[in-house]
């Protein structure tokens, strides 16, 4: 796994993954629009999805009947440089026909506890909350 990136212009990037994609991000450009997230956003953007990706997989081995999982994040970081995150909090938003709320809780426990390696690393310099709601939805 590897990245590269290349100063675009002004405090703006782009990162280049191995596989291929870019992602455009940074403060501003010259002109001063934001042109992406900045570098912390992205970090809590990888958290999400890779939560969000184990809660899906882990649901779905368990044949739950989802229709969507999104996650908010809301995170505080500290006033001295290098300003790490210290608290992140993570709110699942899980709907779906008929799901079963032990197995969603089980779900997010075991991405957040276990799998997910952002998470994990987030846990280690933050502390680190999640809570869930579950919405039925309509076949």
């Amino acid at each position: 796994m590897g990245v590269r990136v290349k100063w675009d212009e002004g405090k703006t990037f782009v990162g280049t993954a191995s596989s291929g994609h870019k992602i455009v991000f940074g403060t501003s450009g010259a002109d001063g629009q934001q042109l992406g997230p900045s570098a912390m956003e992205l970090l809590l953007m990888g958290t999400g999805g890779c939560s969000a990706y184990d809660v899906v997989s882990i649901l779905e081995k368990g044949r739950q009947q989802i229709d969507d999982v999104i996650v908010e994040i809301e995170a505080d970081r500290a006033e001295d440089h290098p300003r790490v995150f210290t608290r992140i909090h993570m709110h699942f938003i899980v709907r779906g026909r008929d799901l079963n709320p032990k197995r969603v809780e089980q779900a997010l426990s075991l991405s957040i506890e276990k799998y997910c390696s952002a998470s994990a690393m987030m846990a280690a310099v933050a502390k680190l909350t999640h809570d869930h709601e579950i919405i039925e939805t309509s076949a």
